[in-house]
C-alpha cells in the first residue's frame, strides 16, 4: 500500500524533532527552578490535565520512532484522563491510520471535529481514511470542508484528484459487470484498490467476479479474509457460497445463502443464487435418478434443460454433459457423445472420465486413430493397467482396419454363416466378371478386374475356417496367403472357378 495514502500530512510524513506535527503546544525550554519548587511539586499531586499531556509526548515519541501501538496506547491513556481534547483524538487517529485501522481512525477524527468544528487536520484524515475505504462521498465532503476552513490548503489536493479517478473507475467498472465482462471487471477493481486499498465492497466484488472465472480458490482467499475483518458482513458469505457452488459443493453453497440472507433478508444476489442452486441440485438427482432406472430419453432432457441454467458452472455444466455423453451411448446417439465428450474437455482437459468414453464411442464409429490418440492422452493422465489394456485394444483395432475388409466385399456381417459367404461371393462375382465387361473401356476393364480379383481373394479367406479365424483375430495373413492369390487369379486356371460354376 502507498504510504501517500496513509500518511497524514507532510508534517507528519518527515521524522523531525518538532511537536507540533501533532497538533499540539510545545512550550519552550523552562527555566530552571530551584530544589525548593521541585521538592514542593513533588508533593502536590498532578492533575489529570497535566498527565493527559505527558502521556500524549510520550505518545509522540512512539510515533516519530514508528513504535505505533506504543504511540496508540499512551494517546489512549491521554484521552481516558481527557476525553475533551480534540488534539488527542486527531493524533490517536494518525496512529491508526499508520497501523491500516482505517474504520477506528475515521471514528476518532470525527471525534475530534465534533469537539472542535474548525480543526482542519482532522478534516484532512477524514478525507485519507474515506478515501482508502472506498467513500467517495465521505471524501468529498471531507476535501469540501477543509476547502472552506483554509481555501489556501493543498492537504488534500492528492485526495482530491484521487477521488475524481474513483468515481470515473466506477462507472466503468459498473459496466463491465452489467455485461458480464468480469476480467475487465478485476482488471478496473485492481486500478480501483490501489485507491482505496481498505475498501471491503472493492475486494469482495473482485473476489465475486474471481469465482464466476473460476478462480475460487483466490476468491476464497478474499472472502475469508473479510470475514476475519467482519463476521457478519453478508457479502463475504455470498462470495464463499459462490465459490461452493461453482466447486460442485451446493448442499455447502446453499447454507452459505441461507446464512447471507438471514444477516441481509434483502440480499438479492444469495436470493438468486440460492434459487439457482437448489433448481440445479434437484435436476441432477432427478436426471441421476432416471439414467440409473434406464429411462434414457428422460434423463437426456433433464441433463439438457439442467445445462440452461448456468453457463458459468463449468465444473457442475462439464459433470453434466458427460452425464448426457452416457445417456447418448445408451440411446446409439455415439456422434452426439462425442459432441458432449468434446465439450466436457473443453471445459476440462483433465476430465479423464470423458476422455475414455469419447474414445470408446471413436472405437466404436470406427474411427481408430483418434480412438488411439484419445487412449495415449488418458494414458498420461493416468498410467493404470485398464487404459494401457485399451490402448493395447485400440491399436489392434487401427490395425485391422487398415487391411481389406473382406466382409464389406462381400456385403456380408461378420456372424455370416459359410452359405451366407458363398451365395455372397456368387453374387459379387457376377457383377464383377470380366466377361461381362468385355465391352468396356480398358480403365472400366482394370477397375472391374480389381474389385473381381478382390471378391476373390475374400472368399479364399472366409471360405477357409482356419485363415477367416486368423483374420478375425487380427493376425497377419497376407504374407502366407500373397503366393496362392497369385495362382488364384489367373482367369484361365483358377481352381475357384469350379466352385463358382457349381452354384
Amino acid at each position: 500500500m502507498d504510504e501517500e495514502v496513509i500518511e497524514i500530512s507532510d508534517s507528519e510524513r518527515e521524522e523531525t524533532s518538532s511537536n507540533s506535527e501533532m497538533d499540539v503546544e510545545i512550550t519552550g525550554e523552562q527555566p530552571a527552578v530551584n530544589a525548593n519548587v521541585a521538592a514542593a511539586e513533588e508533593i502536590v499531586p498532578k492533575d489529570a490535565a497535566t498527565i493527559a499531556e505527558e502521556k500524549k509526548k510520550l505518545g509522540n515519541d512512539q510515533y516519530k520512532a514508528q513504535n505505533y501501538q506504543n504511540a496508540l496506547k499512551l494517546y489512549t491513556d491521554a484521552i481516558s484522563l481527557c476525553p475533551d481534547s480534540a488534539a488527542y483524538y486527531g493524533n490517536r487517529a494518525a496512529c491508526y491510520m499508520m497501523l491500516l485501522n482505517f474504520n477506528s481512525a475515521l471514528t476518532d477524527a470525527r471525534h475530534a471535529i465534533r469537539i472542535d468544528p474548525g480543526f482542519e487536520k482532522a478534516y484532512v484524515r477524514v478525507a485519507k481514511c474515506c478515501l482508502a475505504l472506498g467513500d467517495i462521498i465521505g471524501t468529498e465532503h471531507a476535501v469540501k470542508m477543509v476547502s472552506e476552513l483554509n481555501s489556501q490548503s493543498t492537504a488534500v489536493a492528492g485526495e482530491q484528484a484521487a477521488v475524481q479517478k474513483l468515481r470515473q473507475l466506477e462507472a466503468t467498472i459498473q459496466t463491465n459487470y452489467d455485461t458480464k465482462a468480469y476480467r475487465n471487471v478485476v482488471f478496473y477493481l485492481d486500478s480501483a484498490l490501489k485507491l482505496a486499498p481498505a475498501c471491503l465492497k472493492y475486494r469482495l466484488l473482485k473476489a465475486e467476479c474471481l469465482a464466476f472465472l473460476g478462480r475460487c480458490d483466490e476468491a476464497l482467499d478474499i472472502a475469508v479474509g473479510v470475514m476475519k475483518l467482519d463476521t457478519t458482513s453478508a457479502d463475504a458469505i455470498y462470495v464463499r457460497g459462490l465459490c461452493l457452488y461453482f466447486t460442485d459443493n451446493l448442499d455447502k453453497g446453499i447454507l452459505h445463502f441461507e446464512r447471507a440472507l438471514t444477516l441481509d433478508p434483502d440480499h438479492h444476489k444469495s436470493k438468486q443464487m440460492r434459487s439457482k442452486c437448489k433448481q440445479l441440485k434437484e435436476m441432477k438427482e432427478n436426471g441421476n435418478m432416471l439414467f440409473k432406472s434406464g429411462r434414457y430419453r428422460e434423463a437426456h432432457v433433464i441433463y439438457t434443460d439442467a445445462l440452461k441454467i448456468d453457463e458459468h458452472n463449468k465444473d457442475i455444466n462439464s459433470k453434466l454433459l458427460y452425464n448426457r455423453a452416457l445417456v447418448n451411448t445408451r440411446i446409439g446417439n455415439l456422434r452426439e457423445a462425442v459432441a458432449d465428450c468434446n465439450r466436457v474437455l473443453e471445459l476440462n482437459n483433465q476430465y479423464l472420465k470423458a476422455l475414455l468414453l469419447r474414445a470408446r464411442c471413436y472405437n466404436d464409429l470406427e474411427k481408430f486413430e483418434e480412438s488411439v490418440a484419445d487412449y495415449e492422452t488418458a494414458l498420461q493422465l493416468e498410467k493404470t493397467p485398464e487404459i494401457k489394456r485399451l490402448l493395447r485394444e485400440a491399436k489392434f483395432a487401427l490395425k485391422k482396419s487398415k487391411r481389406k475388409d473382406y466382409y464389406k466385399i462381400l456385403g456380408i456381417g461378420r456372424n455370416a454363416t459359410d452359405d451366407e459367404i458363398k451365395k455372397a461371393y456368387r453374387k459379387k462375382a457376377l457383377v464383377h466378371h470380366p466377361d461381362r465387361h468385355a465391352n468396356s473401356s480398358a480403365e472400366e476393364r482394370k477397375e472391374e478386374e480389381l474389385k473381381f480379383k478382390e471378391v476373390g481373394e475374400a472368399y479364399e479367406i472366409l471360405s477357409d475356417a482356419r485363415k477367416k479365424a486368423r483374420y478375425d483375430s487380427g493376425q497377419d495373413i497376407e504374407e502366407q496367403g500373397q503366393a496362392g492369390f497369385d495362382t488364384f487369379f489367373n482367369f484361365n486356371t483358377s481352381p475357384w472357378q469350379n466352385t463358382f460354376f457349381e452354384f
